[in-house]
């Protein structure tokens, strides 16, 4: 068979993360909850984005759950693809070229018309506390026809994030990729992303999930969500449901079940644990750059728990260290 162009192609909301740094009164003055994330409409962010913009240039980073796992896998040299929806404006412009500057194959033309481009500008104040304003915009006006048919045809995985759910589109989007799957002979892999997502979508995605999953990722609070029962119970249910199924269970590692087998992976910190934004999604890119290079799950989880344990030693979801590098003592 042809190798494919794309170990993974990654469908997701496409948000600009915005990086300033602040103080607790400007935090005060602009009415934001200190350490919490704020929904904002289209306003609201534009005049945050203003007022911060004032203070510093801020930094503009490409984000959103699957994007964090595209970029991840190709830091470890492998071949990824994402698709999102991004409007034409200057976030989005700074979308594309960071997401691409990461390694990561984007297509997408970005849309003329409708909401502008999704973004989460996140305030850090000095004692490293995070305050995320964040406008959904563009990327829940995102549709089935948004995703790139070349790079669907040219995957080895298509992986979806359980956050695009939400959107109003969203089931339409996940009926087309298990579609694109099945004719182009690649497998779907899901990431819950959120509890309170699967709460709000429990029979459909459980449907979704029985009927086309072939790898499934989640934590422990969205594996019982979506179950509705416990740990071990959630775990042996969804084992019976999926080929492949990796329960993140933060410093106690992770399990994975396949072709039979409980496997359990160790937490491999590399450090103290600063911030946990983007773990699962960095687990995700290790998981799956392990799985597409021909390394068994065990050592899947291995590469991914290394992943994960860099991205939570600093702040953001990127990771800062050369994770070819990181992985060389698992994989020679």
């Amino acid at each position: 068979m042809r190798q494919k162009a794309f170990d993974i192609l990654a469908v997701g909301n496409a948000i600009i993360d915005v990086f300033s740094q602040c103080d607790d009164a400007f935090l005060h003055q602009h009415a934001i909850e200190k350490g919490g994330m704020n929904l904002v409409d289209a306003a609201a962010s534009k005049s945050l984005l203003d007022a911060i913009t004032a203070l510093a240039p801020p930094q503009l980073i490409s984000g959103g759950s699957a994007a964090n796992t595209a970029v991840g896998l190709a830091a470890l040299g492998g071949k990824a693809a994402f698709v999102g929806r991004v409007h034409d404006d200057d976030l989005g412009a700074a979308f594309c070229r960071d997401i691409k500057a990461a390694g990561v194959t984007f297509a997408a033309t970005p849309a003329e018309n409708g909401a502008p481009t999704a973004s989460s500008i996140i305030l850090v104040t000095p004692d490293a506390a995070r305050s995320m304003n964040t406008f959904l915009g563009a990327s829940i006006e995102f549709q089935p026809e948004d995703i790139n048919l070349a790079a669907a045809a040219d995957a080895t995985v298509i992986y979806l994030e359980g956050y695009l759910f939400d959107a109003p589109a969203g089931p339409a989007i996940f009926a087309q990729a298990a579609q694109m799957a099945a004719q182009h002979q690649a497998r779907i892999a899901l990431s819950l992303s959120d509890p309170w997502c699967v709460d709000r979508h429990r029979a459909d995605l459980l449907q979704f999930v029985t009927d086309h999953v072939d790898i499934l990722f989640a934590n422990e609070d969205e594996a019982i969500s979506l179950v509705k029962t416990d740990h071990p119970t959630s775990v042996q249910i969804l084992a019976g449901l999926v080929a492949e199924v990796v329960i993140t269970r933060g410093p106690l590692g992770a399990v994975i079940c396949h072709a039979g087998q409980q496997l359990s992976v160790d937490a491999m910190p590399q450090g103290a644990v600063i911030d946990t934004t983007g773990a699962g999604d960095l687990f995700a890119a290790g998981y799956l750059f392990g799985r597409t290079h021909g390394y068994d799950a065990q050592m899947s989880g291995q590469i991914a728990s290394v992943l994960a344990g860099e991205v939570i030693s600093h702040i953001g979801a990127r990771p800062h260290a050369d994770l070819q590098d990181l992985i060389k003592p698992l994989i020679g």
